[in-house]
């Protein structure tokens, strides 16, 4: 009879009242992404258009100081730590999310990450007066430290913040934000704006103008309800924070809930990254986040992106026009992943992972045809550059921004943060690989590169497809329940099923209630 009441107020809890998109819930959303998101694809795009120029500025600095002109090689070489010193920095990020997230909060961590960022900025945006490149390098690996903190730390904040019914929709705003930062990098990085001699300094510099704007703004926010409450124990901080956020009094329903899942997590406690991989109870969570996190860098976006340039040029396009083109493709980018932040409440995660990663296999596979065929037929470059566009708009539907949704719903408190580090150590590893390998891919191996990232997509749709479930609209606990008995571990969700609602007075007499009914 308990077992059957803990069942009933379960999916009456599934049904409950639904947040409405506050302003102040919009405001921190928004400005914790456009502080760190837009910057993480700021600076994943903004070195891209004024390479030659910073090239250029390497060999002078390096003329002056020595006399010789530097050998192509050593450019060459300092070139790919430029480019590469990002995501090898956004893996240290990732390995400091634990620690810092535990120990100074999310909107703590998210304040201090800001500091990472305004110094990147101003050395440099100074290193050409200063007339030192080895600034730029190290200030790359500083950018990608502030990238990988905000990368994890964002998608939790604000997915710790939402309301079940818009946890999705929200935790797909960060990924926006990327992809919003990878465009406006594009349009400032054009000749005719700063993506020239003059004015390269200027487009990095200006990546600390959203952090300082976080960072005068953010403050004025609360911290994540959830923190407060379960790691910090402190309800009255947890449940004026909710009550603003949620822009209601009533905030019961989700105090108990939070209750709930800090008393199922008491035995354990804190997890470690070595706890999380030893513990049984979480082994298909932790699988599904490295499997989904590794397909999204994996799959091929970084290949694609790299190819763009050559497909356009090969089906006619002025290589004065092409910086535009990419721009357009940057758009296309914007559009389809705003498409995501409305659709994924209606469709859910797994359908846009699904389908995004089969719209990426398909676009891959083809893709490697028409690149083969375009020099015997003409109209095959019209087709690589469909396929180019198919692939982007898979991509920014659902491999782009729903894993990091995922990571946040299914973890409970405990071992969250522990998740998004694995997570985003995954991310930033499988980044880095992809650009060191890639180009070694498609000098041995030419067109035939996608469909090693067709069979990627492939079998990360298949996993998804048998072993993730749908968490649309679910409470953590309920995604707990579900992930518990794929772990096999019947005990613990009867326990949590035999201590549901341990509420007050009045809750109490509501469910003796409806039992009795």
């Amino acid at each position: 009879m308990k077992l059957n009441r803990g069942k009933q107020e379960s999916s009456e809890g599934s049904e409950g009242p639904k947040g409405k998109m506050t302003l102040p819930l919009a405001l921190v959303a928004l400005i914790s992404a456009f502080g760190s998101s837009f910057q993480y694809g700021y600076n994943v795009s903004v070195i891209n258009s004024p390479a030659p120029y910073m090239q250029e500025f390497y060999n002078r600095t390096y003329l002056d100081r020595t006399g010789v002109p530097m050998d192509s090689s050593f450019q060459t070489l300092l070139w790919s730590l430029t480019v590469s010193m990002f995501p090898l920095g956004g893996l240290f990020g990732s390995l400091m999310v634990w620690p810092m997230v535990n120990n100074c909060g999310r909107k703590g961590t998210l304040l201090i990450n800001n500091l990472f960022s305004i110094a990147a900025a101003v050395l440099m945006g100074t290193s050409e007066l200063a007339k030192t490149f080895e600034v730029i390098i190290l200030s790359r690996v500083v950018m990608g430290i502030f990238a990988g903190l905000a990368s994890n730390v964002v998608p939790m904040f604000l997915g710790e913040m939402s309301p079940k019914n818009l946890r999705g929709a929200i935790g797909v705003v960060p990924q926006l934000f990327i992809t919003i930062g990878i465009l406006a990098a594009q349009i400032l990085g054009l000749n005719s704006i700063l993506g020239n001699a003059e004015g390269w300094p200027v487009l990095l510099g200006l990546t600390g103008i959203p952090s300082l704007l976080q960072l005068l703004t953010l403050p004025f926010f609360p911290e994540s309800p959830r923190y407060l409450l379960i790691q910090k124990g402190n309800e009255e901080q947890a449940r004026r924070a909710l009550q603003r956020l949620r822009g209601r009094e009533d905030v019961d329903d989700e105090i108990q809930e939070m209750y709930q899942e800090d008393r199922s997590e008491k035995e354990e406690g804190q997890f470690s990254v070595l706890s999380l991989f030893t513990f049984r109870g979480l082994r298909w969570q932790l699988i599904s986040i490295i499997v989904m996190m590794a397909g999204q860098q994996l799959s091929g976006v970084n290949g694609v992106f790299y190819y763009a340039d050559r497909i356009f040029e090969s089906a006619g396009v002025q290589s004065s026009s092409i910086q535009y083109v990419t721009v357009s493709i940057g758009a296309i980018n914007v559009v389809m992943t705003l498409l995501a932040v409305f659709i994924v409440e209606s469709l859910g995660r797994r359908i846009l992972l699904l389908a995004g990663f089969l719209l990426c296999s398909a676009s891959c596979a083809i893709l490697t045809l028409a690149l083969n065929l375009q020099t015997t037929v003409s109209w095959m470059s019209y087709l690589s550059i469909v396929c180019v566009i198919a692939y982007i708009i898979g991509h920014a539907i659902g491999p782009s921004p729903i894993p990091a949704v995922m990571i946040t719903e299914m973890f409970l408190q405990s071992s969250r943060p522990a998740a998004f580090m694995v997570g985003g150590s995954v991310h930033w590893l499988s980044n880095f690989t992809v650009g060191l390998v890639f180009l070694y891919m498609e000098a041995g191996l030419g067109p035939y590169s996608f469909l090693i990232f067709c069979a990627i997509c492939v079998a990360t749709m298949l996993y998804i497809f048998f072993v993730v479930p749908e968490t649309k609209n679910k409470t953590f606990m309920e995604i707990n329940r579900i992930m518990a008995k794929r772990n096999k571990v019947e005990v613990q969700e009867s326990k949590e099923l035999k201590d549901s609602y341990p509420l007050g007075k009045q809750e109490e007499k509501k469910a003796l209630s409806s039992s009795e009914m």
